[in-house]
């Protein structure tokens, strides 16, 4: 029987990540008592249950019987049980933000703002992060990317790495991303906004694509940065880094930085190591009009 234990920080996506488990063959029990788990896992690999994928929602609401799972865990593993971990993480300016739109409390913050319960939780979580197979960092991630995402682990069984990847353009016109990791200038390009004809149109048009890569330093730049991110990729791994976003602006985010983007992702999708996304911050700010 394969059994899993989702976990992670109340916000980060746990019960839309229980029901996708759940559509995908997995029997859910969410908020099972601690003291129960071994119990469960007893009478669900008796013979004659029909049980062959569980997978048990565990978060703070457990309250001090939390700090049990460390020993039961640890006995599973001396009795040779096998069990999975998959801890669902965000950051905490992204789990503020889902709260406030939800209006709901923290369990942790009782009188005190979002923000000293989510510090609190963190603390609290801290172990299971550090004992989990998979990590999913969902700041960034739609519905159907969580669900990809749970779908290479569990049903494509691919090996699965712990780092996402954001490869996202934007205009310096409108600032830098925040959250950015990596951030590279292509404003030494020429601009697709001067020629007559092209400053209607955007880098995911071929017209603008050409122009683009006509230039013999728009294929250097991509390769010198191909090799960079090939370095940097496996030592953010062995650091423990989940997710990973690499900026690249122009002027106004429309031209340059989504085409180069956009070929940065091609070379990058292919592997394995990693999970993949792209985005164009501002390619429909400021829209033109002839």
């Amino acid at each position: 029987m394969k059994f899993v234990i989702l976990t992670g920080m109340s916000g980060a996506g746990k019960s839309t990540a229980l029901k996708m488990m759940e559509d995908i063959g997995f029997y859910c029990v969410d908020n099972l008592p601690i003291p129960l788990i071994e119990k469960f896992i007893e009478l669900s690999e008796m013979q004659g249950s029909e049980l062959q994928k569980v997978a048990v929602g565990i978060d703070i609401r457990s309250g001090g019987a939390l700090e049990e799972l460390h020993n039961v865990l640890d006995h599973l593993e001396a009795n040779g049980g096998s069990c999975e971990i998959l801890f669902l993480d965000a950051e905490d300016s992204v789990l503020v933000k889902r709260y406030k739109e939800t209006r709901r409390s923290h369990p942790l913050a009782g009188e005190e703002r979002v923000d000293k319960g989510i510090e609190l939780e963190r603390k609290k979580m801290e172990f299971l992060k550090k004992r989990a197979n998979y990590i999913i960092d969902t700041s960034r991630l739609l519905t159907r990317e969580l669900k990809a995402e749970i779908g290479k682990i569990f049903v494509a069984n691919q090996d699965f790495k712990n780092l996402f990847i954001t490869i996202l353009s934007f205009g310096f016109k409108y600032g830098i991303p925040a959250d950015s990791d990596l951030v590279f200038d292509v404003r030494f390009l020429p601009n697709p906004y001067y020629v007559e004809g092209l400053k209607y149109k955007n880098g995911n048009e071929k017209e603008i694509q050409d122009y683009v890569l006509q230039f013999g330093e728009a294929h250097e730049f991509l390769d010198r940065l191909d090799d960079l991110i090939s370095f940097l990729i496996p030592n953010y791994i062995i650091e423990g880094k989940n997710q990973l976003v690499i900026s690249i602006g122009c002027t106004g985010g429309k031209h340059r930085s989504v085409t180069l983007a956009n070929e940065l992702y091609k070379r990058l999708s292919d592997r394995k190591e990693y999970g993949i996304k792209i985005e164009h911050r501002d390619i429909a700010k400021d829209a033109l009009r002839k």
